[in-house]
């Protein structure tokens, strides 16, 4: 372990098991890129087709119950099983399904796929949402791969590397679904998607990944047998172990009541895990709306360039991380990230314009992968590695389990009730209108006002309570406060 005075460790990505980390991150790179491209392309596609805000918040809704109802079933997976078979089945579960896809899209009269009450139009959209959905595995799995590869001493600078990844697969998903579907619709998205998959399941068949925990210098000087197999695995003297001696091992299956158990038994880890949900409640307005909001200001492909631009911001936050880590108090850096980014987005539908949801977008995309690092980089310290599989699922689940609710709800409400408000002789439109605007893109606009002004007005509350000094003394006490104090002068947080 270094001292305060020595810099932090770095990560070496050309030898050993960092080697094979930095594999397996750039092959969930490109998955992510083809599955997400789908999920771009279709609501893209879907909206030029329909012009329905209303199928639009369907299709968030579809995702997100989906992903909700999964998480905990894919957690128990990538716990039970060879990490690197489960990336596998996953690539090959998206395959088969884009296949079929295929086959319904080239089948389908193009008229079904424009009247938005089209059969034909709500099973080709389900059957890509859970193609995109059977990529979630390989999501859950990562975050395990870097507590099994990457020493605990330079973890945090491993998660900001997947924020960087993250990052630039959203610049490549953006670019690549607004031009295909400009071009040629979903055609060209998915014979790409097909393409790429097969190739990226033939690299990973190549790649030898261990299975046996790669731990730092003091951890092994602490624990005489440092190889903590990652299946089947019982025991461990790692932070949080007490808290797993009380639950089943990872051969029980799904194990929902010791996954909840273990949770509980973690101080501080379930009210970070209902402030992401919480989070995910008010934030599935976004992912229902800012489709069709940013398509009323420019075109779909513009809008594609536009996500790609902002993605780079995201890869930039995520080399910062790489390069200065999290600091000493990360609980705090992801509440006042949260803080920043509700502000932003509470402030840009103020006026009808592309450059303030750049402007706002940006100071998003630069942020999150600092408080993505930091929730992974907690749970990753206070959580066993033999059941990190299962509370990184369990916390998908339920803070994804919210954005339903809002995404089933925000399409209907906007395009029924808002939105008739804002426009002609509407209370919303006679009260603001003369400053604010009306129609269907003010009236989106206003509801990102509202969510926008719940998120911050919920982050203010988290930072005063005790819930977050609990959960930061927890983190201190599994050691994360020793080990931040390796971090440089001037890191974050």
């Amino acid at each position: 372990m270094s001292t305060p005075d020595q810099p932090s460790p770095r990560l070496d990505l050309r030898s050993g098991t960092q080697r094979v980390f930095a594999h397996l991150l750039v092959s969930n790179a490109v998955v992510a890129v083809m599955n997400y491209t789908v999920w771009f392309a279709v609501t893209f596609w879907v909206f030029l087709e329909t012009q329905s805000v209303f199928a639009t918040g369907m299709i968030a809704g579809i995702f997100l119950v989906a992903t909700a109802g999964t998480g905990i079933w894919f957690g128990s997976l990538v716990d039970r099983h060879h990490k690197r078979s489960v990336m596998q089945v996953s690539a090959l579960a998206s395959t088969a399904v884009y296949g079929v896809c295929l086959a319904l899209y080239l089948l389908t009269p193009d008229a079904a796929f424009r009247d938005v009450a089209s059969w034909q139009l709500w099973v080709f959209v389900v059957l890509l949402m859970v193609g995109v959905v059977a990529g979630n595995p390989r999501s859950i799995a990562l975050p395990t791969l870097v507590t099994l590869l990457v020493p605990a001493d330079r973890r945090d600078r491993a998660n900001g590397l997947v924020g960087t990844v993250t990052g630039a697969s959203m610049l490549v998903t953006s670019v690549i679904s607004g031009v295909l579907v400009a071009a040629g619709g979903m055609l060209y998205v998915l014979l790409l998607a097909l393409l790429v998959l097969v190739v990226s399941m033939a690299h990973l068949a190549r790649l030898d990944v261990p299975e046996t925990r790669v731990l730092t210098t003091a951890e092994a000087t602490a624990d005489p047998a440092p190889e903590v197999p990652a299946v089947g695995a019982e025991g461990g003297t790692g932070p949080g172990a007490a808290a797993a001696a009380a639950t089943p091992t990872s051969s029980d299956g799904v194990d929902l009541r010791g996954t909840w158990r273990l949770v509980r038994g973690v101080p501080g880890l379930l009210p970070l895990i209902a402030f992401s949900c919480f989070n995910n409640f008010i934030g599935g307005a976004f992912m229902a709306l800012m489709d069709a909001y940013g398509l009323s200001l420019v075109s779909v492909q513009v809008w594609g360039l536009l996500w790609g631009g902002l993605s780079a911001l995201m890869i930039v936050g995520g080399l910062l991380v790489a390069r200065v880590g999290l600091g000493r108090r990360p609980v705090r850096l992801l509440l006042l990230v949260n803080a920043a980014a509700w502000t932003a987005t509470m402030l840009f539908p103020l006026a009808a314009s592309v450059v303030t949801l750049t402007v706002a977008m940006a100071v998003f995309m630069l942020l999150m992968p600092f408080a993505e690092a930091a929730e992974q980089t907690v749970l990753q310290r206070v959580v066993p590695y033999e059941r990190q599989g299962r509370v990184f699922g369990f916390a998908l689940s339920v803070e994804q389990a919210a954005s339903p609710l809002t995404a089933f709800l925000i399409g209907p409400l906007t395009q029924f009730v808002v939105v008739p408000s804002m426009t002609g002789s509407g209370a919303g439109a006679l009260a603001i209108g003369g400053w604010f605007g009306t129609g269907q893109a003010r009236a989106i606009a206003l509801v990102f006002v509202v969510v926008g002004a719940v998120g911050l007005l919920a982050t203010l509350v988290a930072l005063a309570s005790p819930q977050y000094r609990a959960l930061s003394a927890s983190y201190a006490r599994s050691g994360g406060a020793a080990a931040a104090r390796e971090a440089p002068a001037g890191s974050a947080g």
